[in-house]
């Protein structure tokens, strides 16, 4: 009997959704006989059996197009917002799920799906995801789709910034998305020639940087990029949120003898709000020079996936589709050199890839004279 399968993408946009819902649609249809149902708005959208159906007239002309036909959120099946109250919504969605009579559910994200996927496996529910994501942070993944278009866009940014910055003898301040792992500003910034890079795995010293860009000043380059991970954090920045956890620590509310779970974030929260505009003005009063922050944000998200993420995104569908047709389910697509591996839930849910310390990116970058703040 055919197989009936649900798809949804869930969290923060990013190119490729909508060629990797073509490949796993696609090929589940065309190749092996199965029918497709899409849900809108992630999760959600499932809670609510809120369906759309994918044949091949919506699959078609969908592979260059940015965002998600079906919608995205980023609520959680245990944790959603229903009628002002945050309420546990898993009975729900696995009624929804024997309703549509699905033999697998889809299930496009990055690190936060991976972790809703995996409690819909432990309610019973064959589930299976594709790795999305611009920050390339999930685990067990060689990449991720998403990441080569933002990667474009941001490195084209670093480009055009360039002929600003060397005009007018300026430091320009780039943040670049990336809250967990520095991925995206360590090749971007490489890419790009920049002469600083902080990235949330090296807490970087502000004395530092600004003695790195002194030096370039005096030997003729008065001007200077500095590329920045959203989650880069300054040494100084570290000290200062651990002298907040203890002072909340001290003064936070106790329910049933536990701290606040926010209250580690709640302490970061306070160092890291404009960070980046305090760095410039702190690189402005050391060097001497102007400094001016261009924040790229969502632009990194938008618009058409780049040749090389319709490629990964249709090999992951594609392949998802061949699992399911196996009766393979409670795994990620995981890419692996040229190929697929499947790798199970448990094994990633709940795991960062972070930028290894030794990595060759960060070798080859301090060979051609890049500081880290280090």
């Amino acid at each position: 009997m055919s197989k009936f399968i649900g798809i949804l993408t869930a969290g923060g946009d990013s190119p490729g959704l909508n060629a990797a819902i073509r490949g796993v649609g696609k090929a589940a249809l065309v190749y092996h006989g199965m029918h497709i149902v899409g849900f809108r708005d992630g999760f959600r959208g499932l809670m609510e059996n809120r369906t759309t159906p994918l044949d091949r007239g919506n699959l078609a002309g969908i592979l260059t197009i940015g965002g998600t036909i079906l919608g995205t959120s980023r609520d959680k099946p245990h944790k959603m917002p229903v009628g002002g109250k945050m309420l546990n919504m898993l009975d729900t969605i696995v009624a929804n799920y024997h309703g549509n009579h699905l033999d697998c559910l889809v299930c496009l994200g990055g690190g936060g799906t991976l972790k809703n996927a995996l409690r819909l496996k432990q309610a019973g529910l064959n589930v299976i995801t594709l790795p999305k994501t611009i920050d390339n942070d999930v685990a067990g993944t060689d990449t991720s789709f998403g990441f080569d278009t933002a990667l474009g866009i941001a490195t084209e940014a670093i480009d055009r910034l360039h002929s600003t910055a060397h005009s007018h003898h300026r430091i320009i301040v780039v943040e670049i998305m990336g809250h967990r792992a520095g991925w995206l500003a360590l090749g971007a910034g490489i890419a790009g020639g920049a002469d600083v890079i902080l990235i949330p795995e090296i807490p970087y010293d502000v004395d530092s940087v600004a003695a790195a860009i002194r030096a370039r000043a005096r030997g003729g380059s008065p001007f200077s990029i500095v590329a920045m991970a959203e989650g880069a954090v300054s040494k100084q920045d570290l000290e200062a949120i651990a002298a907040a956890e203890i002072t909340d620590s001290k003064t936070a509310k106790v329910k049933d003898g536990r701290k606040s779970d926010n209250q580690e974030a709640d302490a970061a929260e306070l160092v890291y709000a404009d960070r980046t505009l305090r760095l410039a003005k702190k690189l402005e009063a050391l060097t001497g020079l102007e400094a001016r922050v261009t924040i790229l944000g969502h632009v990194q998200r938008g618009g058409a996936p780049s040749a090389g993420d319709r490629i990964l995104a249709t090999r992951l569908g594609t392949a998802c589709a061949d699992l399911i047709a196996e009766g393979t389910y409670g795994v990620m697509v995981a890419a692996r050199g040229d190929g697929t591996r499947s790798v199970t839930i448990e094994e990633v849910a709940g795991k960062v890839k972070t930028v290894p310390l030794k990595h060759s990116l960060i070798a080859s970058a301090r060979r051609v004279g890049t500081n880290f703040g280090d």
